[in-house]
C-alpha cells in the first residue's frame, strides 16, 4: 500500500494500460498464435542435409577465382559488329585460352601424358568402390527397357507419365563438385543410376545414387583437366571407358580397367563440344577453335577428318538415333545446322538444313525418335524443327538470360517426343510441349536452393531426370 502511494500519476496510468492490453491480448489469444508461428517458422528454416563431395586435405584442388581478360574484338579476330556478349563470356570467363598462353608457355608433362586415377583423385579414402562399380555394370548383360517395367514398352510408360508425379526428394540431392557444372550425363545403363558431371575447374565428379551408406554418399571427385570441362561422352557398349574434353584443348579417356585418365588428343585451340555416334565406338566427334569440326579415329590414333562447319565456335554436337549419318550442330554464329556426314563437301560444307536465331545457339538436340530437333538460343527462344526433311520450324518464347555466373540453358528432350525440359530463372524446370508450342508445366520444389541449368534424362528409367547447377549441386527427379 505504501509502495503504491509512492507511484506518480503517470506510472499508475502506465500500469493500467499494460493491464488492459494484457487482457485484450489474452482474449484474442495473441500469445498462443505467436508461439505457433514461431514454431512453424523454425521448422521451415531447417536446412535439408544433402550429400556432398569431400576433398582430401593433401590433394585440395586449386579452385581459384577465374581470370577475366579484357581483349578487343580486333585482337580476337572478330568483326566490329560482333556483339554476342554471352558467347564471348562463356569462352573468356571460364579460364580463357589467353590466360593459358600467358601463364603456361609449355604444358607440363602431367598435362601431356597419362594420369593415373590415383593421382587425379581428390576425394577422401579410396575410389576402388567406384571402379569396381563401373566395371561391374559394364560386364552385366544389358536389359531391354521392358525387362524392368513389367514387359511394358517405353512408349507405354511415357503415355502414362504424369508430369506432376515427378518429385525431388532430399536424398536425391548432392553437391558433386565445387563450382559451376558445365556438363551432366547419366551412365547409359539399365541397372544403374550413376551421374557424371564436369565443372569449370577441370574436375570430373561421379555420384553413384544407388550406393550404400558406408560408401561416403557415393560421391567421387577427380581433377584430370586444367580447364573447364566442355564434353562428356559415354557409350553403352563400353561403359568402362569415359571420354572428357576441356577448353584447354585436351581430350582424356578414363579407363576403369586400367585405372587411368589417358591423353588421347591435345591441341593449341579450345575444344568446345564432344560427342560420339551411337553406332561407332571407335571415333570421337568434337569441335575445335572457331567453327572447326574434327573426327578422331581410335584405330589410327589421329584425326581422320577436319572440316570448318561454322563461322564461330560449335557449342553442341548430336546424332540422329534413327540415322546416325545425320548430325546436328549449334554455334555461337547464331545458327543450328543439320548435316549428312556422307555428303559434306570438304571445301564448302553445306548443311541439309539451317535454323537461324538472332543470337548464339547454345544447343541443338534430336528427339528420341529422331524426327524433331530442339534448339536453345540466347535470343530467348527454344526452336522446334520438324517435318520429313526438317523443313518446318517454330520458335517458342522462353527467358534464356542466365547472366554471367550461371551456365546457359540448354533444352533437352525427355523419354519420347512429347516434352522438352529446360531450366528457368525462378529455380524451377519448365516443361515445353512441342505440339502445343508453349510451357505446359513447371517442376518446382522447396528443396532446390539453386537454378538447374544443364540436364540429362536417364535413357532407360522413364521419369528419372538429372539437373545440374552453377553451385555444383545435382538434383535427381524420380517418379513419386
Amino acid at each position: 500500500m505504501a509502495s503504491s502511494q509512492k507511484l506518480t500519476e503517470y506510472e499508475r496510468k502506465r500500469l493500467e494500460n499494460i493491464r488492459r492490453n494484457d487482457e485484450m491480448m489474452a482474449a484474442l489469444k495473441i500469445h498462443s498464435k505467436a508461439t505457433e508461428l514461431s514454431a512453424s517458422s523454425s521448422a521451415k528454416r531447417q536446412r535439408v542435409v544433402t550429400k556432398s563431395y569431400k576433398v582430401s586435405p593433401e590433394k585440395k584442388p586449386k579452385t581459384q577465382s577465374p581470370i577475366v581478360i579484357r581483349r578487343s574484338l580486333r585482337t580476337r579476330g572478330m568483326p566490329p559488329e560482333y556483339s554476342d556478349f554471352k558467347a564471348l563470356e562463356d569462352t573468356v570467363e571460364a579460364t580463357p585460352m589467353a590466360a593459358k598462353s600467358s601463364t603456361q608457355s609449355n604444358p607440363s608433362p602431367r598435362d601431356l601424358g597419362p594420369l593415373s586415377s590415383r593421382d587425379a583423385y581428390r576425394g577422401t579414402g579410396s575410389d576402388k568402390l567406384l571402379m569396381d562399380r563401373i566395371l561391374g555394370v559394364s560386364k552385366k548383360p544389358h536389359e531391354e527397357f521392358g525387362d524392368e517395367n513389367g514387359g511394358d514398352s517405353i512408349k507405354g510408360v511415357c503415355d502414362r507419365l504424369e508430369l506432376g508425379s515427378l518429385s525431388l526428394n532430399p536424398e536425391n540431392i548432392a553437391r558433386v563438385v565445387p563450382g559451376r557444372i558445365m556438363n551432366v550425363r547419366f551412365l547409359p545403363c539399365s541397372n544403374s543410376r550413376m551421374i557424371v558431371v564436369g565443372n569449370k575447374f577441370g574436375d570430373v565428379g561421379f555420384w553413384d545414387v544407388d550406393s550404400s551408406m558406408d560408401e561416403e554418399d557415393g560421391i567421387y571427385l577427380y581433377h584430370p583437366h586444367p580447364g573447364p570441362i566442355s564434353g562428356i561422352s559415354i557409350q553403352q557398349q563400353r561403359l568402362s571407358k569415359i571420354f572428357t574434353s576441356c577448353y584447354f584443348g585436351f581430350i582424356r579417356l578414363m579407363d576403369a580397367e586400367k585405372e587411368v585418365f589417358d591423353l588421347v588428343y591435345s591441341s593449341d585451340d579450345s575444344i568446345y563440344s564432344l560427342s560420339q555416334r551411337p553406332d561407332n565406338i571407335k571415333c570421337l566427334y568434337f569441335s575445335e577453335g572457331r567453327g572447326g569440326f574434327n573426327i578422331w579415329d581410335e584405330r589410327v590414333g589421329k584425326c581422320s577428318t577436319q572440316w570448318n562447319l561454322h563461322e564461330d565456335r560449335i557449342n553442341s554436337i548430336d546424332f540422329n538415333s534413327e540415322n546416325p549419318n545425320i548430325m546436328a550442330t549449334s554455334s555461337s554464329d547464331g545458327t543450328a545446322c543439320i548435316w549428312d556426314l556422307r555428303s559434306v563437301n570438304v571445301d564448302q560444307p553445306k548443311p541439309l538444313r539451317e535454323v537461324r536465331h538472332n543470337r548464339a545457339v547454345q544447343s541443338a538436340y534430336f528427339s528420341p525418335s529422331g524426327s524433331s530437333l530442339a534448339t536453345t538460343s540466347t535470343d530467348d527462344t527454344v526452336g522446334i524443327v520438324t517435318g520429313v526433311n526438317f523443313d518446318h520450324s517454330s520458335m517458342i518464347k522462353h527467358n534464356n538470360q542466365t547472366g554471367r555466373w550461371i551456365s546457359s540453358f540448354r533444352a533437352i528432350w525427355g523419354w519420347d517426343d512429347s516434352y522438352v525440359f529446360i531450366g528457368n530463372m525462378k529455380r524451377g524446370v519448365d516443361v515445353i510441349s512441342p505440339a502445343q508450342k508453349r510451357t505446359i508445366f513447371t517442376l518446382e520444389s522447396p528443396h532446390m536452393s539453386a537454378i538447374p541449368c544443364r540436364f540429362d534424362a536417364h535413357p532407360f528409367n522413364v521419369g528419372t531426370l538429372a539437373g545440374a547447377t552453377s553451385g555444383g549441386q545435382v538434383y535427381m527427379w524420380t517418379l513419386g
